[in-house]
């Protein structure tokens, strides 16, 4: 007889959650995906744009029956350009242009209902919240306290294993970890995403295509006076951009980085984005419906990411800041490196699988988490080495482990 089925509790169902859904489920375990949201996030309004990297990717499809969807829903990013705007003059001009980038550009709701997709929907519980999780004794078993959303009923829930893909404010982490402070950037980032589907042609297209000629294949990065923007097209015509603003930790209510937004505070941007930026990018910014404000923090990297049969994932496990373009590449490695290790040493030797995972990943996601701190730092003009200072390039391809992520 071979070795009875491990049961993996996933808390989360972004796309840490789903991907080790998927991992885990290929690696042989049960899985239970528990997610407070009432249903999956498709077409969100919120979510916003990702890069996804060559490792990620081939990641990605392995989990896939249709590998190839992931490429139709996807726009190549080729091309990672810095370049420097006058605010004076409003003229750009390249600081850094990387030909060969190879990257995919794709919007967030997009990737998760394509992974959700491609898995049974009875592994999924919506609508329950996690309350609290107790451990065996043994370190055998763990269960988990869930509150059921719509009739507030308590439901209970037992496995092997707990994941916690339950983001940047993990709560399971603060178990273990009740003093961890996430650090905050000092900046946020207003993020919106503008559909021209239907209006190619209009003068706000037209103009912009102009002044960012390579859109379709090249991330922008547009670097101001202690200010910096994201730009670059998503698949189904829409244009995502992410403008970073140097200001003091703002109070967060509940349990997310997004800030409520009034119609005062997105005037105020529209005016501050004339000012800075060139016109053509600051009228898409003007025309975007529904901007929405994250607030930007990450987290000095942890000594451990699991503990007994508990272990972090995703953001929960590296809170990261995203200039590297690194919270769902890390996020889907994590999921892959984690499956890999608990098949190869079997539901019995969980510890040993655990401890594996920790070896492989730690040592990476820390130093990507640093270099992405120090990158967004000299791009908002708060390093006082500034660009090139200790040998340091505004190039992406420079981050630790860019291509080369060690995986089983």
């Amino acid at each position: 007889m071979g070795e009875k089925k491990g049961k993996a509790i996933i808390v989360g169902g972004s796309i840490a959650g789903v991907s080790c859904a998927h991992s885990l489920t290929l690696a042989g375990w049960d899985v239970l995906v528990i997610e407070k949201s009432s249903e999956p996030p498709a077409r969100s309004p919120t979510g916003a744009g990702l890069g996804l990297d060559p490792q990620a990717r081939q990641i990605i499809k392995s989990w896939l029956p249709r590998p190839h969807l992931l490429d139709e829903i996807t726009l190549p990013l080729s091309i990672d350009q810095n370049q420097a705007t006058d605010s004076e003059k409003k003229v750009t001009s390249i600081l850094t242009r990387d030909e060969d980038f190879d990257f995919r550009a794709s919007y967030w709701s997009d990737i998760h209902t394509l992974l959700f997709n491609a898995l049974p929907q009875s592994m999924f519980l919506w609508g329950h919240k996690f309350l609290s999780f107790t451990m065996s004794q043994d370190e055998s078993s763990v269960k988990v306290k869930t509150l059921v959303m719509e009739t507030q009923e308590t439901v209970e829930f037992q496995g092997d294993l707990l994941v916690a893909a339950d983001g940047c404010l993990s709560s399971i982490r603060k178990t273990f970890l009740p003093d961890l402070k996430l650090r905050f950037s000092g900046y946020c980032a207003w993020r919106g995403v503008f559909d021209f589907s239907g209006s190619e042609n209009s003068e706000i297209i037209t103009g912009i295509k102009k002044v960012y000629p390579d859109l379709g294949k090249c991330l922008y990065f547009d670097l101001g006076e202690q200010t910096h923007c994201v730009f670059y097209e998503l698949f189904n015509k829409k244009l995502n951009w992410i403008w970073y603003v140097n200001q003091p930790e703002p109070d967060l209510k509940g349990n997310s980085v997004t800030l409520k937004v009034t119609q005062e505070m997105i005037s105020k941007m529209h005016q501050e984005a004339e000012t800075i930026w060139i016109p053509e990018l600051a009228k898409l910014m003007r025309e975007t419906n529904d901007p929405f404000l994250n607030v930007i923090y990450d987290c000095d990297p942890l000594e451990r990411i699991f503990w007994g049969n508990v272990v972090l994932v995703g953001d929960a496990a590296h809170p990261t800041t995203p200039h590297g373009v690194r919270s769902t590449n890390m996020s889907i490695l994590d999921a892959e490196v984690l499956g890999k290790c608990l098949e190869k040493c079997g539901p019995n030797n969980l510890s040993l699988g655990l401890e594996e995972y920790q070896r492989i990943r730690l040592p990476v996601v820390s130093e990507q988490v640093l270099y992405a701190r120090r990158l967004g730092r000299i791009k908002q003009g708060l390093d006082h080495e500034g660009i090139g200072g200790g040998g340091f390039s505004l190039e992406q391809r420079n981050m630790p482990f860019f291509s080369c992520a060690p995986l089983v």
